[in-house]
Parts: C-alpha cells; sequence; structure tokens
C-alpha cells in the first residue's frame, strides 16, 4: 500500500482554500493508498516515510520563495518529489518565459526590470501589465495605460524595495473578450481545459487583492492551442519527469485567428479546478498511484 504525501500549506487571511485537497484524499484511499495531506514547511515530517510527494497547494510559496526551493530540494532528495525540485526551481521564476522564446514557442513578450535596473522605457503606446517573477494569484500585479506612468514606477519601486524582480508585458486585450485558456494535465495527458474571464481590472491597485479565476468555465482546446500547449511542454527542462502540468495561453496578436502564447505554464502548483471538471479525478487519481508505484 503506496504512502503519499499531498503536499499543501498552513491556511492563512491570503491563502485560497484547496478544494481539490479532500476529494483527491478521498480518492486515493478509496483505492487503497494511504495519503496524507502534508505541510510543506511541517519540520516534524519524515519524508522518507513516503512514496511519493505530490506537490499540491504550496500557495504561500511565492512570499517564501528560496525557503520553500530548499525544502524542495530536501524533500526531492529524501523520497519522489512530484514535480522534481529542478523543475520547480527553474518554474518559480517566471523568466523560463524567455526559456521557452529561445526553444521557439509563442510566448507574450516579456521585459525583465531588476532591482538596481533603471525603469526607463515604460511603454508610452498601448497598455501593459506589471508583475513579479516570482508569484501567485496576480499578487502584486496591475494593468497600467501610457498615462499612468508615475504609478507604474511606483510600483517598481516598491517591488525592487522587497527583493522582487518585475517584468512588464504588453496588456493583451483579446483577454477582455476571449479571455486565459488553462490546458491542463496530468500523467502526460491532456486532462480538461476551462477558461477565464479578465483577472486585472483597469485602475486596480498592484497591492489589493484580485480573484484570480473570473468566471471561471470549462473550456473545449482547438488544435493550436493543444499544439502550442505541447510544444511548451516539450521545451521544460527535465520535461519527461512532469506529473502534471497547466499551460495558460491567450490570443495571438492577430486575435482569435492567430497562433496563441503562453502567458504562464504552470508546474509547481497548479489550481486543478476539478469541482468544474469532476469527471477528472480518476484520471489524477490513477496517475498518483503510477507514479509512486
Amino acid at each position: 500500500m503506496p504512502r503519499i504525501a499531498l503536499v499543501t500549506c498552513r491556511p492563512g487571511p491570503e491563502i485560497s482554500v484547496d478544494r481539490d485537497l479532500p476529494v483527491l484524499l478521498r480518492a486515493l484511499a478509496e483505492a487503497g493508498a494511504e495519503a496524507d495531506a502534508v505541510y510543506w514547511d511541517d519540520e516534524d515530517v519524515d519524508w522518507g516515510g513516503y512514496d511519493l510527494a505530490v506537490i499540491r497547494s504550496t500557495w504561500d510559496y511565492s512570499w517564501r520563495a528560496a525557503e520553500f526551493l530548499a525544502w524542495a530540494e530536501r524533500c526531492g532528495k529524501a523520497t519522489r518529489l512530484a514535480n522534481p525540485a529542478e523543475v520547480v526551481r527553474w518554474n518559480a521564476d517566471k523568466r523560463y518565459l524567455g526559456d521557452l522564446a529561445e526553444a521557439g514557442v509563442p510566448v507574450v513578450p516579456t521585459r525583465y526590470i531588476a532591482p538596481g535596473d533603471g525603469v526607463d522605457g515604460l511603454p508610452v503606446d498601448h497598455e501593459y501589465v506589471v508583475k513579479p517573477t516570482s508569484g501567485a494569484g496576480a499578487r502584486f500585479a496591475a494593468r497600467y495605460k501610457p498615462d499612468e506612468h508615475d504609478t507604474a514606477v511606483r510600483q517598481l519601486g516598491r517591488m525592487h524595495a522587497e527583493g522582487f524582480t518585475a517584468m512588464v508585458q504588453p496588456y493583451v486585450q483579446g483577454i477582455d473578450v476571449s479571455g486565459e485558456r488553462a490546458l491542463q494535465f496530468y500523467g502526460g495527458r491532456l486532462l480538461h481545459a476551462s477558461r477565464k474571464g479578465a483577472v486585472l481590472t483597469p485602475g486596480t491597485p498592484y497591492d489589493e487583492h484580485k480573484v484570480a479565476h473570473p468566471g471561471l468555465e470549462p473550456w473545449t482546446p482547438i488544435p493550436s492551442e493543444l499544439d502550442v500547449a505541447e510544444r511548451a511542454l516539450a521545451a521544460v527542462p527535465e520535461a519527461a519527469e512532469l506529473l502534471y502540468a497547466r499551460v495558460d495561453l491567450v490570443d495571438g496578436e492577430d486575435g482569435p485567428d492567430g497562433e496563441p502564447r503562453v502567458m504562464e505554464l504552470e508546474l509547481v502548483e497548479p489550481n486543478l479546478f476539478l469541482s468544474l471538471h469532476p469527471y477528472s479525478v480518476p484520471a489524477v487519481r490513477d496517475a498518483i498511484l503510477e507514479a509512486a508505484a
């Protein structure tokens, strides 16, 4: 009987509730596995006592990135960690978008501004987004018009003071019309897909709480979306070791008929949206059991 840790984080005022966690614990138990929900920062956990540790909802990690990555390294040496520590480290910093672009994967154009860099050159002819390279749930993200330059500079100053590297992207106007599409993979296969509306509304301060997945609904991906998602996954270092992945896509510059672009690639702790796709629970359960065997 395999022992499996579903790794999560301690509850907090800014931490969403993982509604998938009890569903998966029950499904694994009914299949004969011994499955526990375990806090990643619990120093009393014997990770070596598990056959597999699956990172599920460590949704506080971007606040404590160095500590979390050190934990992933330790856990990965004690047992099998999914996804592997090397993948987690690569994906925890959104500068991975540059690696995908170099591999020929279409991504949203991105400029990086690290602490100490100048903040000149912000867009003057289109809306844009400023957000940190390490973050989740649209934390510290905001959408700006060209005439909001001074506000954007203040945000950059605050982020740099806290040690964050910022990323600046053009605001993809198609999001307001067709939203973002999230293609979920588990066990190397497409699990399901979802679509959500725009997260960043004009004038919302960067430090204000945002609804991470507004208007979420099931989605049937079109061939071009599947193609770009699979190309992105193939470009991931240690891609053969991926247990799970979520590829977030938006329309390309030519609108719905253009090539989709990768907005984000979630390989650390993506929400599975199983409440929207309950039929996917057996596939997730079986993939976890196979990985633990």
